[in-house]
């Protein structure tokens, strides 16, 4: 995916760029793994696949490396060589060593077999026993394999050993037969699979829209009014809330970040161009994150030509709508409680006091404040901490990666919601 969201988050240290390796053993299901990189890419996962050599029978190893990105290990050793080398005599170590959990789907009665047996003849089952990141299997087989008696009893050795299953479907099997033995849906298996990295899933069913970045506001073709806003924050929630399994919505200003492949991105320049898209949009959505810094004013007349230094000049500048007041003001007017509207201070001085004020004024239920005159926090910059204000409480969240704040706003996000069907989060 080249240098995306994934990539700019592990570059801040956030975990962004959790990595889970997929085995993939030989059976009919061997195909529905494909679903299943592209569910857990969604959740921000890099996903490295392993085949088996029965796997490979059924679906080649190019499908899942053009599919993944990454190179897909099919063997021990590196194919071709004409004698190993170093590398790949102790890939599995360092692949083991890397992840943050080995799923295996389909997991077949022979690879199940081996786990159970501490039997390492192949990549994958040697893995197994070289990693000590959470493993979890979703078996796939004919329904007199998967009763069988020899079966059962290895899976009972892996739920002791903490090997997280997911339990395969009834129905109609590719054999022809009707029983249990089916592979799970690719859906229930990676929310089993995240759910094992401690991952929620509480935002499933739910739109998010997210803002992000500056806004540009023209002076003449060539300059134009800014700020220093990265958009790193913005886009941390964004990659959060699609880790809670979230439908997101970005609606992002200019900014040197790749968007998550799996939202739906609007890109705008201007504050006036935001707001269309921000409230074309807010009464479908059940969370609203504006993590824009959104400026304030926009010059009265825009040059049609480039403006030559000559001198000093002049500019006349207008207030921007104020689009978090504006969502305030229509939640207001309509008499309604949803939805739920939290807003971002970029403060320097007087932080409570100033998020209170905001608070009051524009109608909100929270605001999230922080200090963007302490240096590595705030604009720009790869952490963060915040306070977020409510009515009643200020609740602390200690300096941070940017995804683990944004995770803790989505925490806040939900507690407030509590008592309503749906929420937004604002940030200006």
């Amino acid at each position: 995916m080249g240098t995306d969201i994934l990539q700019l988050l592990a570059e801040e240290g956030q975990g962004a760029n959790m990595k889970i390796a997929l085995g993939v053993s030989g059976g009919i299901a061997a195909y529905k793994a494909a679903e299943i990189v592209r569910q857990l890419q969604e959740r921000g996962a890099r996903v490295q696949v392993i085949m088996t050599a029965a796997a490979q029978e059924f679906v080649r190893p190019l499908t899942f490396a053009a599919l993944s990105g990454e190179k897909v290990i099919t063997s021990m050793f590196s194919a071709g060589a004409e004698q190993p080398n170093l590398d790949s005599a102790v890939e599995h170590i360092s692949v083991a060593q890397s992840l943050d959990a080995l799923l295996v789907a389909p997991a077949t009665a022979d690879t199940i077999a081996k786990f159970a047996q501490g039997i390492a003849n192949d990549f994958l089952s040697t893995l197994y026993l070289a990693t000590k990141a959470p493993v979890i299997i979703a078996p796939a087989m004919n329904v007199n394999m998967w009763e069988h008696p020899a079966t059962q009893a290895n899976l009972d050795i892996l739920r002791r050993r903490g090997v997280h299953i997911v339990e395969p479907g009834s129905g109609y099997l590719a054999c022809g037969m009707v029983g249990a033995g089916r592979l799970a849906e690719p859906e229930q298996i990676v929310a089993a699979t995240l759910e094992q990295l401690g991952m929620a899933q509480d935002l499933a069913g739910q739109t998010v829209l997210v803002t992000a970045g500056p806004t540009h506001e023209p002076i003449d073709p060539v300059r134009y009014l800014g700020n220093r806003s990265s958009g790193k924050m913005g886009y941390a929630l964004a990659e959060a809330a699609l880790r809670r399994a979230a439908k997101v919505i970005l609606v992002s200003g200019p900014t040197a970040l790749q968007p998550p492949a799996a939202a739906e991105t609007i890109f705008v320049e201007t504050a006036q161009q935001m707001r269309t898209a921000v409230l074309d949009r807010w009464e479908r959505c059940d969370v609203i994150i504006m993590a824009a810094a959104v400026a304030d004013f926009h010059v009265k007349s825009i040059s049609p030509e480039k403006i030559k230094r000559n001198g000093a000049i002049e500019l006349q500048l207008e207030p921007n709508a104020d689009i978090l007041a504006d969502l305030g003001s229509l939640r207001h007017a309509a008499g309604k409680r949803t939805p739920v509207l939290i807003g971002f201070a970029a403060e320097t001085q007087s932080l409570l006091e100033n998020a209170r004020d905001k608070l009051t004024r524009k109608l909100v239920d929270a605001i999230v404040v922080n200090d963007v005159s302490r240096p590595g926090i705030g604009f720009n910059s790869e952490r963060n901490e915040v306070t977020i204000v409510t009515a009643g409480d200020a609740i602390l969240v200690p300096e941070a990666s940017k995804l683990d704040v944004a995770q803790r706003i989505l925490d806040a996000a939900l507690r407030i919601r509590q008592p309503h069907p749906a929420a937004a989060i604002f940030a200006d």
